[in-house]
Order: C-alpha cells, then structure tokens, then sequence
C-alpha cells in the first residue's frame, strides 16, 4: 500500500551551478564564449584535414574524427545549461534525462576508444615506420574508428539499460546543470549497491585501465624515441607529448568522477564544468597551437576561401 501512494518522478529540477543572479550572468557569456568557440574552431579543423592534400594521414584522420566528437559532445549539455540560467524552472524530463545519459556514455565512451586508436597509430609510426603505409591503411583507420564509436555506444548502453527502469519516487532535485549517472541513481527509491558497483565497473575501472594503457605506451613510445636516431625525431616526440597532455586533460576529470562515482566531493561542480565545456576546447587548442602542418593547412585554407570571395 504504501508503494502505490508514491508518486512517480516525471521530471528532475537542476539545481545548477549558482543561485546568485550576478554569477549566473557571468557564468552565462562565460560558457557562452567557449560554446562558440569550440564549434568553429573545430568545424575548421574538418574542413582543413579534409581540404588539404598534405594532411592526407591517418593521424589527421584520426585527428578530424576527434574533433566531430568534440563538436557532438559539447552539444549535448551546454546549450540546456545556456537556457536554464535565464529559466525559471530549471527542469529536465525524465526521458530528456536518459538521452543526456545516453549520449554524454555514448559519445565520451567513443572519444577514450579513439584516443587508444590514436596511440596505436602512433606506435606504428614510431616502431614500425618502414611499414607503416602497408599497416595503417584506410580501410583499417575506419574499423578503428568504427570501433571507437561501437565501444561507446556499447558503454552507453550498459550505462543506461540500468538506469531505465529504475524507480523514482521522492525527491527529484540533482545538484548539477545536468544528469549524469551518479546522481540520478541517488534519487531512485530502490537499494541500488550492487546497480553502483556495476557502473564503477563499467566506467571507473574501465576508464582507469584506458588512462594507465595508454599513459604506459606514450612513455614507452618517448624512451624509444630518446633513446633511438630517427628522421623526424623531434616532431614524433612533440607529437607523442601532445597526445599525453590531452590524456591527462581528458581522463583526469573522468577519474574523478568515476572512481569515486557515489561519493560528494567538494569540487564535483568544478570537474564537471571541465570535463563537459573546457574540454572540448582543449583538444583543438592543444593540437593546432603545437602543430605546424595544421596551422599551415589552416591559413592556406583561409586564404583561398577570402581570395575566392575577392573575385
């Protein structure tokens, strides 16, 4: 009896980042500002890899495929986050809730398989440069890639297929601008132990081992590099050192997250922020500052668009 008197949640509140009206303002051009940043800048970075016949290489393949990822992903959360500081009720649906979920798994889950596909790529180029134009064949960088995208979506799936049914019946309010797994499942009315072991599993163990593997490989790939006389030493090892610094930036905050998924910890706000606006951004700032070939592509793709619109 007391089960049928409980009213099913339809709908969560968003608590969001602040409830100061000066701050939400500021928080407002702030994430506005990178929002449109983020998408031009690497809208132009397709354009380029994809325009330019000198980046014709798995690398910027990979690269251009990196930066589609960062245009979805940043598109999922930040223009709800955008409306809601000027909103009144600052809610979400059930059903928009689980999409969010979704695609935030699906989407994030590609990007980690990507970047291992990345560090693959670079291991053949390093250790096997004499077969490496045998070896990273097109055909092969779009199974890696397609994988990349099939692993996120199987991560999302398991992500999700727990949290579907899950009962919501008393309080409704996630202190966040958005839902994420670990505090949507707070808010079910059911015992949900063994329900947060899996999802440590399934994204704390799973993006941990990711970080480490990878982590190890960029380490080992750099002492080759050191250690070994190499044409086109300096830019691999500039290379090698990019993808490390988008590792850390990547995984750091998801470690976070993940690795401690039920527990509240005092900068969960600010690692969210990180994790779902500054990183997007810093893939494409990351690679086109440290790249020249890139940066090259860029300009010569600009000036013969201007120069085209001239005539």
């Amino acid at each position: 009896m007391e089960t049928e008197n409980k009213t099913e949640v339809t709908e969560f509140v968003l608590l969001g980042l602040s409830q100061t009206r000066e701050v939400q303002r500021f928080l407002f051009f702030l994430f506005l500002l990178f929002y449109v940043i983020v998408l031009p800048v690497n809208i132009l970075i397709i354009f380029t890899v994809r325009g330019d016949p000198q980046l014709d290489s798995p690398m910027y393949f990979f690269l251009a495929n990196l930066a589609f990822l960062d245009i979805c992903y940043c598109s999922v959360t930040p223009p709800k986050m955008l409306v809601d500081f000027f909103s009144q009720q600052k809610t979400i649906s059930s059903r928009s809730c689980i999409a969010q979920l979704f695609f935030l798994h699906f989407l994030g889950g590609a990007e980690i398989f990507l970047l291992i596909a990345m560090a693959f790529d670079r291991y053949v180029a390093i250790c096997k440069p004499l077969h490496y134009g045998t070896l990273m064949t097109k055909m092969l960088c779009w199974v890696l890639v397609g994988a990349a995208w099939a692993g996120g979506f199987t991560h999302s799936v398991i992500q999700v297929a727990f949290v579907v049914h899950l009962p919501f019946c008393g309080p409704n309010e996630l202190d966040n601008f958005f839902c994420d797994v670990t505090q949507v499942i707070k808010l079910a009315c059911t015992n949900t132990y063994i329900l947060e072991f899996i999802m440590f599993v399934n994204s704390g163990l799973v993006i941990f081992i990711c970080f480490i593997l990878l982590l190890i490989s960029y380490v080992v790939l750099l002492i080759r590099l050191k250690t070994g006389i190499s044409r086109g030493k300096n830019k691999a090892t500039s290379t090698c050192t990019t993808h490390i610094i988008i590792v850390f930036v990547m995984f750091g905050p998801a470690i976070y997250i993940y690795c401690w998924p039920f527990c509240s910890l005092p900068l969960d706000k600010v690692v969210a922020v990180f994790h779902t606006m500054v990183f997007p951004l810093m893939n494409p700032m990351i690679y086109t500052l440290r790249n020249r070939e890139i940066l090259s592509a860029m300009k010569r793709l600009l000036l013969q668009y201007f120069l085209g619109r001239g005539k």
